[in-house]
């Protein structure tokens, strides 16, 4: 550690003495102390192994969503919002999980949330396009083919079952009787 000090004298102050210290900043963690795990080092508390992570794979398309407001943003966030189609409130946005697209993440992480998509019943495939679904915790629901099928034959029997009914009720009848419960409630 090395002190300078400076001494100011006048003759009607006493002598003062300024000391400004040099020297390294005491480190919390040393840097061979960590835990390397797939190419990130890790610094657990009190040498924990249950704080480093399990080695898992890494989800293939991110769900990313703006939380904070484009005020007072610079332009070029502003620019990389706009590019990944966030440009508007509350906007979500599907994105690969690749280096490019992982820097970009990274310049605009204080006014983005992201989430793994997680695939539970497989990923789609092109002709499962209409059937594919995104929910909030960010899985991804995909109907297979067969479930689609008996699905259509469900409804369409369904369909011709209530028609064939004689005691389902017209138009005119429901809303005669709407209107009575409407009236009087009790």
């Amino acid at each position: 550690m090395f002190k300078s000090t400076i001494n100011i004298c006048s003759s009607n102050i006493h002598h003062i003495t300024l000391v400004r210290n040099f020297g390294k900043h005491n480190k919390k963690f040393l840097y061979n102390d960590g835990i390397k795990v797939q190419n990130i080092i890790y610094y657990p508390r009190e040498n924990c192994p249950q704080n480093i992570p399990q080695t898992t794979e890494p989800s293939k398309l991110f769900k990313v969503r703006r939380i904070k407001p484009l005020k007072g943003c610079p332009y070029w966030e502003k620019r990389i919002l706009r590019d990944l189609g966030l440009y508007e409130s509350n906007a979500i946005a599907v994105v690969k999980n690749i280096p490019e697209n992982n820097a970009r993440l990274w310049k605009i992480k204080h006014l983005i949330e992201i989430l793994p998509i997680i695939f539970s019943y497989g990923e789609p495939i092109e002709s499962d396009i209409n059937y594919t679904f995104l929910k909030e915790d960010g899985e991804c629901v995909v109907i297979k083919e067969l479930q689609k099928r008996k699905l259509r034959d469900n409804r369409l029997e369904a369909a011709i079952n209530l028609t064939k009914k004689k005691e389902t009720m017209d138009g005119e009848t429901l809303r005669k009787d709407s209107r009575l419960k409407w009236l009087n409630p009790w």
